[in-house]
């Protein structure tokens, strides 16, 4: 799959471009829009990009565990190279490696949760001037309809291609959604 970014200024194209992608067969969770004005973006229906991930909570969780799973081997290597754990047994440095592992952890996301996601710091310009980025995410076979429907929108400026969510991702994403209609049907 292949990330493709467009930038607009007017949300009702945007609605609209939503639309006839969802009617030519790309589907909700393929389909999100970025932008600093969430009431607009609530008010026209479009699926937005949730507010965790706008920011880098994934990666710097993931820096996070790197110096942690760092910190601990540290750890359990000073206490194997000391022989401290034959003196006080292997409990105490364990339990304090999985402690900096977890902690380095939570540390490393709480830093990434004030950064913005490293795909869209680019637009953050753009943004700032009340323009919405339009982010659709299309298998190889779906290309030409996002093609032939952004071409019927001379306001849909290209600004890029990028590294899509994985296609099982997607899937999972719409069979939760489809899961959560079902369920508020029932309970109408």
């Amino acid at each position: 799959m292949k990330r493709h970014y467009y930038i607009s200024e007017d949300l009702d194209d945007l609605e609209m471009i939503e639309r006839q992608l969802e009617a030519a067969g790309v589907t909700t969770p393929q389909i999100h829009v970025l932008s600093e004005d969430d009431a607009g973006v609530k008010a026209h229906r479009l699926n937005d990009v949730e507010a965790v991930l706008r920011k880098d909570v994934v990666g710097g969780t993931e820096r996070g565990a790197i110096v942690g799973v760092i910190g601990a081997a540290l750890i359990l290597g000073a206490a194997w190279a000391t022989g401290i754990a034959s003196t006080i047994t292997w409990v105490p440095p364990i339990f304090l490696a999985v402690i900096v592992l977890g902690f380095c952890t939570w540390e490393g996301g709480l830093i990434g949760i004030q950064e913005p996601h490293a795909d869209f710091i680019r637009f953050r310009d753009n943004l700032h001037a009340g323009k919405h980025i339009l982010v659709v995410d299309v298998s190889q076979a779906q290309e030409h309809i996002l093609l032939r429907v952004a071409g019927e929108h001379p306001k849909l400026i290209p600004a890029g291609e990028g590294h899509a969510a994985p296609g099982w991702f997607i899937g999972v994403r719409r069979m939760f959604e489809q899961m959560i209609k079902g369920t508020a049907w029932r309970h109408q």
